[in-house]
């Protein structure tokens, strides 16, 4: 019996904290990750940087902000029309700047005490983190090249 690259690469990731299935935009190869404090994930297959889209809940949430690149907190609700609007832009931005940008979803609905944590009193609330600290917050839906031009300066920084 053969094991697949797939499942050697998911027996070398560590056992602990949650984990992913991100899809390589070049070549479509499903890769298995867990949150990491360095570095941003690229393909097992072809080795392109993904783009990193996750979900947190109030018990994953640290472990997922922990990130090398800048993190942004998107503050949403299933019921939310301008979280609907900004949810494929937030998407296509992680595409744009995979390897600079991680987009961590976080229904606020379902996970009150991080709603309570970023003081998101309006959806959608996106929070920049840099290093662990906020650095910039957005309130409300914005087009594309908006809420590109607003997250540009930090994803030159490197923390």
């Amino acid at each position: 019996m053969t094991v697949s690259d797939e499942q050697q690469r998911a027996s070398r990731a560590p056992a602990t904290g949650p984990t992913s299935v991100l899809t390589c935009t070049r070549c479509g190869a499903k890769n298995t990750i867990r949150p990491s404090a360095t570095g941003s994930p690229h393909c097992g297959k072809c080795g392109t940087p993904l783009s990193w889209v996750v979900d947190a809940t109030d018990a994953t949430f640290e472990v997922e902000a922990e990130a090398s690149p800048a993190v942004v907190v998107d503050l949403w609700a299933p019921w939310c029309g301008p979280c609907r609007f900004v949810e494929p832009i937030l998407e296509q931005l992680a595409v744009d700047f995979a390897g600079r940008l991680k987009v961590i979803k976080v229904n606020v609905d379902e996970n009150p005490r991080l709603a309570q944590q970023f003081d998101a009193r309006s959806i959608p609330t996106m929070v920049v983190l840099q290093g662990g600290r906020v650095v910039d917050r957005v309130v409300g839906a914005m087009q594309k090249p908006d809420l590109t031009v607003r997250l540009t300066p930090w994803l030159m920084k490197r923390s």
